[in-house]
């Protein structure tokens, strides 16, 4: 990610990309003393992503961003800036580094809120990096990881740079691994989850002993959810399986479900077949330096 800014002139506009995340397998433990929960999960990184154009300006701590979405509402857009986790990554490193720089900061968002892809948590991270790098590395990577989790749970993964790692804890146990798949058929319905929401129902699911032990890849969310989350989830999952994806799922807490493939072309099939039929039909691949070349602009 960090490794990819692009910069025509000097005093021009910076571009980073700033990738999804699939959860490949998610199991929820139990609730942390801080609230949260314990995780068991894969994350894997993927090259449908955001794009970040950062211009420097001359007034020292000025920060102004603005967002453009392609696959959400214009409401989605509007909220306060202070809640921004650009603008959070942005004040927390000036915070611990003195670093004023200001900034004119453009979000091309194509990662949709509430899709159980993480991305507000990879724009955070893609500015922690990029902040790091332009400042003359400040900071140690222990402490960006840090920052990141301070910052949300799926934050420290994108921090890692790595196409696939297991994590547990929080989110802030991240270990690298080799990615099993590498062609990705994603689909969301066209609605949003809350995390917050999602958890709550997850917690009562539990009390009332509706989860079950699985075996293999699996997301313990989809056994909770009510309809007509459950069905539509539910039917995403069975087309892309008979369509002949090895494995799919459910990413995160929702809404994306995905379809994981050994071979491009049944991906390619699989998009044809179901595009049309939901909100977003989308192939890709895991996220690699390389993609920079092409600023993700498909």
């Amino acid at each position: 990610m960090l490794t990819c800014i692009l910069m025509s002139k000097p005093g021009e506009k910076l571009t980073i990309p700033a990738p999804a995340k699939l959860n490949l397998h998610l199991s929820v433990l139990d609730r942390r003393p801080d609230g949260f929960h314990d995780i068991e999960s894969i994350f894997l990184a993927v090259d449908f992503c955001d794009t970040l154009h950062f211009l420097p300006v001359k007034e020292l701590k000025f920060t102004d961003i603005s967002m453009k979405c392609a696959y959400c509402e214009d409401s989605a857009l509007n909220i306060p800036v202070e809640k921004n986790l650009i603008f959070g990554a942005l004040s927390l490193f000036r915070e611990k580094t003195h670093y004023y720089q200001g900034f004119s900061i453009k979000a091309e968002k194509r990662i949709p809120a509430g899709s159980g892809l993480g991305g507000g948590s990879s724009n955070a991270a893609a500015t922690l990096l990029f902040l790091n790098k332009l400042a003359g590395f400040p900071l140690t990577f222990d402490e960006l990881l840090k920052m990141a989790g301070s910052l949300g749970s799926d934050v420290p993964f994108f921090i890692h740079e790595t196409a696939a790692a297991k994590v547990t804890g929080r989110g802030e146990c991240v270990t690298p691994i080799e990615a099993p798949y590498r062609h990705f058929v994603l689909v969301n319905p066209g609605f949003t989850i809350d995390t917050a929401a999602a958890f709550r129902l997850f917690d009562e699911c539990r009390e009332h002993s509706q989860i079950t032990e699985r075996s293999g890849f699996s997301n313990d969310f989809l056994e909770c959810f009510n309809e007509p989350e459950k069905t539509v989830y539910n039917t995403i999952i069975s087309e892309l399986l008979q369509m002949g994806a090895d494995f799919a799922g459910l990413s995160g807490s929702g809404s994306t479900c995905f379809g994981a493939f050994k071979e491009k072309l049944p991906a390619l099939s699989a998009v044809d077949g179901l595009y049309g039929k939901w909100k977003i039909v989308k192939y890709c691949g895991l996220f690699t330096v390389s993609h920079c070349e092409r600023q993700f602009l498909q």
